[in-house]
């Protein structure tokens, strides 16, 4: 059985679940009087079950290489002990002021952030909703000393005039989850007054966390890779080319106990030794610092968050004006990558490249929907019919 919690923002939730496949769903309940009613109902006397390490704790949906959801599966042993491993390692304790901006059922605000938070005893305030001067303004009476977001964020604040706000109680930041300019730290150390800037690398699959950079490493080592592996998590590359670039491999307690229901996909993605194959291609520095290169899925990041192209594809091809979309990702100064679709017009329509990207606005995430449209008669496709990506880019 499988309890979802939604809240209305401007979505049916349980419309929308009612079309859906999912047959251990048993029953939806939305914020509100739904939820108080839930919560009259409970039975405080009631013995919660013993619970293990190797217990699943959550399973938080992210997409293949496909773009189909999948869910991860995470134990209670692997999450408490990567993000009590995090926690130490970046430096968070029990005397620190905890602005969680990230969202909630993100890795990154959820784990480290909310769970990280809780392990070491920091104190939280968490902000629902990105709102800059929100943001300054609780920074400033709060005194909040950890900031962890990505570079968006942070690019955001420097461009803000916050007038008379104090941020001098900030000490650690830690971004990534898109690429970071070695200008962007420099920043943060020097305007931002943030003493440790810090950079790191994870995905849904290994609990979020794999490698973290250290506080004394410069701005161009922060900037440029992401970090070392975290104690007790194994990393290497496969199959190396010339340059010692390869598909990333981990292996270790953070990985994840599979994909919900899908035993096919779960050994795809973990061969019989155990490592985690990850999809991104990566090599190590001489320092020993994992640099991640480039991505084997089709996938691009915008603000911190995986955009799988196929999921958005087939949302564009929704709208009538649409017979086939293709999007890619394009470097944008704040948000790292941003898409850009190429859209192949219906039969007998025309459509307004500003009116689509309206509609995706309107129908998607906000970080999924396209910031520009081109219309073409077609698209560069290979002998078997798939859209060739590389002569988009070009």
């Amino acid at each position: 059985m499988l309890l979802t919690v939604q809240s209305f923002l401007g979505t049916d939730y349980p419309a929308l679940l009612a079309g859906q496949d999912l047959p251990h769903l048993e029953r939806t309940i939305c914020f509100g009087d739904e939820w108080q009613a839930f919560i009259a109902g409970g039975r405080p006397d009631t013995a919660l079950p013993e619970i293990a390490p190797d217990d699943p704790s959550d399973i938080l949906f992210t997409s293949g290489t496909t773009g189909d959801p999948k869910g991860v599966v995470a134990t209670h042993g692997a999450s408490v002990r990567s993000f009590r491993t995090w926690g130490e390692t970046v430096g968070v304790g029990a005397g620190d002021r905890y602005l969680i901006v990230n969202p909630f059922f993100h890795t990154f605000g959820y784990k480290a952030g909310w769970l990280a938070s809780l392990i070491a005893g920091a104190t939280i305030y968490p902000l629902a909703t990105f709102d800059t001067a929100l943001l300054v303004a609780l920074v400033s009476e709060y005194k909040i000393t950890v900031l962890p977001g990505p570079p968006a964020i942070f690019q955001t604040l420097l461009a803000t005039d916050i007038g008379g706000a104090d941020l001098s109680s900030l000490r650690l930041a830690v971004t990534g989850a898109a690429s970071v300019p070695v200008a962007l730290i420099e920043r943060m150390r020097g305007e931002l007054n943030i003493p440790t800037v810090l950079t790191g690398y994870g995905l849904t699959e290994s609990c979020g966390i794999v490698s973290i950079s250290a506080a004394s490493d410069p701005a161009e080592i922060v900037a440029r890779t992401a970090g070392r592996p975290i104690p007790g998590v194994e990393v290497k590359i496969a199959d190396p080319d010339e340059t010692g670039a390869g598909e990333v491999l981990v292996r270790g307690f953070n990985v994840m106990r599979g994909y919900f229901e899908d035993e096919a996909a779960t050994a795809e993605a973990i061969d019989a030794d155990g490592w985690l194959h990850t999809g991104d291609i990566g090599r190590f520095e001489p320092g020993g610092e994992l640099a991640i290169t480039d991505r084997i899925k089709d996938m691009y990041i915008s603000g911190g968050f995986n955009c799988y192209p196929a999921e958005i594809e087939r949302a564009l091809q929704r709208h009538p004006d649409v017979a086939l979309a293709a999007v890619i990702g394009v470097p944008d100064e704040r948000l790292g990558e941003v898409g850009k679709a190429f859209v192949v017009p219906s039969a007998g329509r025309t459509p307004d490249a500003d009116a689509l990207l309206a509609w995706a606005r309107a129908n998607m995430a906000n970080y999924k929907a396209p910031r520009s449209v081109e219309i073409v008669e077609s698209l560069p496709l290979n002998a078997s019919g798939k859209v060739q990506k590389f002569a988009l880019r070009k």
